[in-house]
């Protein structure tokens, strides 16, 4: 996880300092539907990559994504740390009641 928390520190740099060269800093001037997009364009590469494009395909589109979402929580001043919370506290629950956010019912409409 030590590559995620530098990567965020790097991205959020881009934010604060944007440079002319610099990918995220133009993805980020862009808005939020433009990062959102491309966070939609990226869950769609790794579907089909998983169908048949071998798993390399699949570990590149992964970190793609990743990128991307965490672009997406710099956009929306998420800490990553939030997301890593989340991730501790639903283990944590999966230990209590033994089921898996998988099998977990869903809430209702």
């Amino acid at each position: 996880m030590n590559t995620l928390h530098e990567l965020y520190r790097v991205l959020q740099d881009r934010r604060d300092h944007p440079r002319p060269d610099s990918y995220t800093a133009r993805l980020l001037q862009a808005g939020l539907d433009r990062v959102l997009q491309k966070v939609g364009e990226e869950a769609i590469e790794v579907l089909l990559a998983a169908k048949g494009q071998g798993p390399q395909r699949v570990v590149e589109e992964s970190a793609d994504l990743l990128y991307h979402l965490l672009v997406l929580l710099v956009a929306q001043d998420i800490p990553w740390t939030a997301v890593l919370d989340e991730l501790t506290r639903r283990h944590m629950r999966r230990g209590r009641d033994g089921e898996t956010p998988a099998s977990s019912p869903s809430p209702g409409p």
